[in-house]
């Protein structure tokens, strides 16, 4: 770690953060990062110096343990600390992330109209004129090559990057799976198929695309190409997603070469975060038709790997209302194959996906409890259940949220398996 003073900037670089993901109620980084502390906002940069982090340090900022986190798909989000307790109970996490594009908007309020955000965000293009001036007097080289890459990297630039990241996958991932909130949604995405097998007439985060695997060759050159992509910061990352929406339909062998390459191209060995995670979606059919030696060879690789499955609902009438087409008899086996592969497989969780709202059959959330209540004889941590909200027209008044809220509390309280909101994110 260096640190030099320059004007009333304080500049560090190469500082290391923590090396494990943790469930903490207080500002955490991880990895190795440069930072720029001026009076009155903290900037911390990743190893390609590419904005990562804003915290604001005065009284002017909404909150002392708040702040601003931009994403390798160059979208903003707001990091709430909320009341902790409240927080995580019902998402998982202490700290409840308001995005910056449309979403299931839970919460209430938007942290990206506070005038003091929207100051931090525009600060940094002053920061840049100001390093711009003082650049030129005699500085080391180790802190010139930094403040170069800070100024290269505008927001144009940064635009750009994003763009390009998009063009090497093939698109952009229009949802990650709900457990990648453990690494802070931190993944490198590695498309090993596009589309679906069902098109749900409720979803909106799909893409529309029929299913269709990837080749082995469209698999290995993106990674090669994220590899290039990343550059030095590739060693800031420790977890894979292998999208898009239905990846475990992709078979066995082309999983298994998938991840087997992933973890060697990618150089998990050498990342500065200990573990390494393998995150995928699944569907009903999926889980249920995936060979037994698929889940053996998955808990034989050194990824802790989080399978999430959709099943929506354990009630015929809100199936057929969501256009979702499986039978409640397919949820159930499916739901049962979910649980087995939870007990036999210690390094492979399978967590599922129900939606949530007002609208939906009354028969909905008493057969969701029927499912994961009293009827269920497992108890413990692993194999937790998402709650999806169908945000439509009748939930964005306060009241209607507060209801919603109510409802998640009641069932996670009856619920035999930990119980968490869904919240949409992209990249």
């Amino acid at each position: 770690m260096e640190s030099y003073p320059l004007d009333n900037l304080i500049i560090t670089l190469n500082k290391e953060g923590a090396r494990e993901f943790s469930k903490v109620s207080f500002p955490i980084r991880y990895g190795l990062f440069s930072e720029i502390r001026t009076p009155e906002y903290l900037y911390q940069f990743n190893l390609n110096g590419e904005i990562k982090f804003i915290q604001g340090v005065t009284r002017t900022w909404p909150h002392p343990a708040e702040w601003l986190k931009r994403t390798v798909a160059n979208d903003w989000v707001y990091y709430s600390a909320g009341d902790y307790k409240g927080i995580y109970d019902t998402f998982g996490e202490y700290y409840f992330p308001y995005l910056s594009y449309p979403g299931n908007a839970v919460m209430d309020g938007d942290p990206f109209n506070d005038d003091s955000v929207i100051f931090a965000k525009k600060s940094l293009q002053a920061l840049r004129a100001k390093i711009g001036r003082l650049i030129s007097g005699p500085t080391p080289k180790s802190l010139k090559d930094f403040l170069n890459q800070v100024i290269r990297n505008d927001e144009e630039t940064l635009r750009r990057r994003a763009d390009q990241l998009h063009r090497l996958i093939g698109g952009q991932v229009t949802v990650l799976p709900p457990d990648t909130r453990h690494v802070d949604y931190e993944v490198i995405p590695i498309i090993v198929a596009d589309g679906c097998l069902y098109h749900c007439g409720f979803c909106r985060v799909k893409t529309g695309l029929d299913f269709a695997p990837r080749t082995p060759k469209d698999i290995i050159r993106q990674m090669k190409d994220l590899k290039r992509f990343l550059g030095p910061d590739l060693h800031n990352y420790n977890a894979v997603f292998l999208g898009q929406h239905d990846a475990l339909s992709a078979g066995r062998e082309l999983l298994e070469g998938a991840a087997e390459r992933a973890y060697e191209i990618l150089e998990f060995e050498r990342s500065h975060l200990r573990g390494t995670h393998l995150f995928l979606f699944g569907s009903v059919d999926s889980v249920i038709r995936s060979e037994e030696g698929l889940f053996e060879s998955l808990n034989r690789l050194p990824f802790s790997t989080y399978l999430n499955v959709g099943l929506e609902s354990n009630d015929p009438k809100t199936l057929e209302a969501l256009k979702k087409p499986v039978s409640v008899e397919k949820i159930r086996e499916a739901f049962a194959r979910i649980l087995d592969i939870n007990r036999r497989y210690e390094k492979i969780e399978v967590t599922s996906n129900f939606v949530f709202g007002e609208d939906l059959p009354s028969g909905h959330l008493p057969s969701l409890l029927a499912l994961t209540g009293d009827r269920l004889n497992v108890f413990g941590d692993k194999g937790s259940f998402y709650l999806s909200p169908l945000m439509g027209e009748g939930m964005r008044d306060r009241e209607s949220k507060r209801e919603l809220f109510r409802e998640f509390h009641k069932l996670k309280i009856e619920s035999r398996l930990p119980a968490f909101i869904y919240l949409i994110q992209k990249l």
